[in-house]
């Protein structure tokens, strides 16, 4: 998850401390963070085992399931890519036709868009735009329906005084944002080679199949070759690619140009996209009326890691995910049991344990959009993500401005632990699961107890987490719980501005906070749509609420570029500036609708 917000001190020892074991708590930790669970990657075996102890211990607890005899709600996840069996790559040079050895002489990328394809080929230096840095490999190139090869990374990657960022690169190395900007021009796919001669002790490696971020279809071809086999193009037309690559870093100057007619390239991606079925885990303390509190936790991680480890080096052993998120699981288990034994309230609660909160807030979003229980009948969601490592008695809270009664309740529940609060009122749009019950106009409280050096890494393990301090989190979790049951008066939802991120959040596994281009207001679905970004909500005084657009809304066209997906959408507004007017085209219900908006200072 993508986390930050704002700081309470937990100095003193809570009300409620016996009523929560923390050996209880630490065990839950320890079975979910164990081998025996890989990782809890969503859509694999161990997940499922997972949903299915929560469950057992839900029942274990007495506590009831949200739905007739079953604690699982199921929804359809699109999981990771395969390579099929019928990937190939032709080319011809002049009368010569040779074919090229799948995954050591070519590879696809996990984004690719898939079938057979041909087309000439024209080479795009490193295939950037970067209008702040006044460079682009594209300028005066038609590659429209053609191949562009392009070079891996970016130019002046060894100068630290580059306007480019030196050996830490910007976005515009990443490979989707090559596949986009690709895609932008017009291009029918992309051929991508290793800079070799700017990493002259590296081997020639292809880059290893799913483990590269980007949408589940990026709408573009997008493989890559053996730089020399790439070398022998260039060659055929008169060049040479270490002169290139010097002169880019030289220059700071396109070098691009169209490669011999004679050259014609025929593929095939074969890629096998698994949907899976995987499950939110739902139980319900039923109160004296139908209203009810939400209290939720993700229970997926990562899985072996793959393309968002933030050990990259160690992609492909267990992520365990001890505090992210095994300790707000706990929490919700801990919270049930404890509630189970508490006498009927005016309103009940109910537990959620989402799948898919990796992946970009699925398990929630699916929730929201069809709920157990009427949504309308919620009176606040309370969320827990990474609760287990609290540093100097220290908690984040977010949200405390979302609902009208939030400030006053936790300054009331702050003395009884001796607490000194700080409280944040926004929520930050993409970090967790709170995120999908907001859009749905629900209030909500996020409780996090910070980043730290082993966040998606191997090293996330259950003995790092400290769980007497966690369950002093959770008993003060409880009392806050226990005021919204009983309260005369329900939280009205309120609407507050947040000023982090450029569009509402960054595409799942980036960090939403970094600032991607103006402002434009949109709240995206993480959800896919075949073709487009579904609005989850759009905020109040925004550029996109002025220009009339709405929740619900799909966009699918941004100054005439097509969008596909949330990184295409993140791409073509980043390429933009604060007073910028831009036509968008998006669709609502069966009508197509046009509107221009006028982007603003991101804040």
């Amino acid at each position: 998850m993508r986390k930050r917000l704002i700081a309470l001190s937990l100095i003193g020892t809570c009300l409620l401390t016996a009523e929560i074991s923390a050996t209880e708590y630490l065990d839950h930790i320890k079975y979910l963070s164990s081998p025996e669970l890989r990782g809890r990657g969503t859509g694999t075996p161990e997940l499922e085992k997972a949903a299915r102890y929560l469950a057992k211990e839900f029942k274990a607890y007495g506590v009831p399931p949200a739905q007739p005899k079953t604690y699982l709600q199921s929804f359809p996840v699109t999981t990771s890519a395969r390579l099929g069996t019928s990937n190939r790559f032709h080319y011809t040079l002049g009368k010569e036709k040779k074919s090229l050895a799948a995954e050591r002489e070519f590879q696809p990328f996990n984004f690719s868009e898939q079938g057979p394809s041909h087309g000439s080929v024209v080479f795009a230096g490193y295939g950037i735009t970067a209008k702040e840095y006044n460079y682009d490999d594209y300028e005066n190139l038609d590659v429209n329906g053609k191949f562009v090869l392009i070079l891996r990374h970016e130019p002046q990657e060894a100068d630290e005084k580059s306007v480019f960022a030196g050996r830490n690169l910007t976005q515009h190395a990443q490979f989707d944002s090559k596949a986009i900007n690709a895609k932008m021009h017009g291009a029918r796919g992309v051929i991508l080679i290793n800079d070799v001669y700017n990493h002259g002790n590296e081997p020639d490696d292809m880059e290893k199949f799913g483990r590269s971020g980007g949408p589940s279809q990026s709408g573009i071809f997008f493989v890559q070759v053996k730089s020399a086999v790439a070398e022998e193009w260039i060659s055929a037309a008169g060049k040479n690619l270490k002169d290139i690559e010097q002169k880019i870093d030289q220059s700071l100057k396109p070098q691009s140009f169209a490669l011999p007619d004679s050259l014609a390239v025929d593929l095939k991606v074969d890629i096998r996209r698994d949907t899976k079925i995987v499950h939110n885990v739902a139980a319900y303390i039923p109160g004296e009326t139908e209203e009810y509190v939400i209290v939720g936790a993700h229970y997926d991680h990562l899985g072996l890691g793959e393309q968002f480890s933030l050990a990259p080096s160690l992609a492909g052993t267990i992520h365990p995910g001890a505090d992210d998120n095994a300790s707000g699981t706990a929490g919700v288990l801990e919270l049930g049991h404890w509630f189970a034994k508490q006498p009927k309230q005016k309103r009940g609660v109910l537990l959620l344990c989402f799948a898919g909160e990796e992946l970009g807030l699925l398990g929630s979003a699916y929730y929201v959009r069809h709920p157990l229980l009427p949504l309308e009948k919620a009176v606040a969601m309370i969320n827990m993500d990474m609760i287990g490592r609290l540093r100097d008695g220290k908690v984040f809270i977010g949200g405390s401005g979302t609902g009208s009664t939030f400030k006053a309740l936790l300054d009331t529940v702050g003395p009884h632990y001796k607490m000194k609060t700080d409280l944040s009122e926004t929520i930050g749009y993409g970090s967790s699961d709170h995120t999908s019950f907001t859009a749905g106009q629900v209030p909500v409280l996020f409780f996090f107890s910070g980043l730290h050096a082993d966040y998606h890494k191997p090293s996330d393990t259950w003995d790092k987490i400290d769980a007497p301090a966690a369950v002093t989190l959770l008993n003060l979790v409880a009392e806050v719980i226990t005021n919204l049951e009983t309260a005369v008066d329900r939280p009205k939802y309120v609407r507050v501005v947040e000023s982090q991120s450029a569009h509402g959040s960054a595409p799942p596994g980036t960090s939403s906070s970094s600032g991607y281009g103006p402002n434009f207001g949109s709240i995206p679905d993480f959800a896919e749509v075949p073709h487009g970004v579904r609005f989850a909500d759009v905020k109040d005084g925004s550029p996109a609420a002025k220009a009339g657009l709405l929740r619900g809304d799909i966009l699918i066209e941004f100054d005439g570029k097509k969008i596909d997906n949330l990184y295409d959408f993140t791409y073509a507004l980043r390429a933009k500036k604060a007073g910028d007017s831009v036509l968008v085209k998006v669709t609502r219900g069966t009508n197509q609708i046009e509107a221009k908006v006028l982007l603003t200072e991101r804040k």
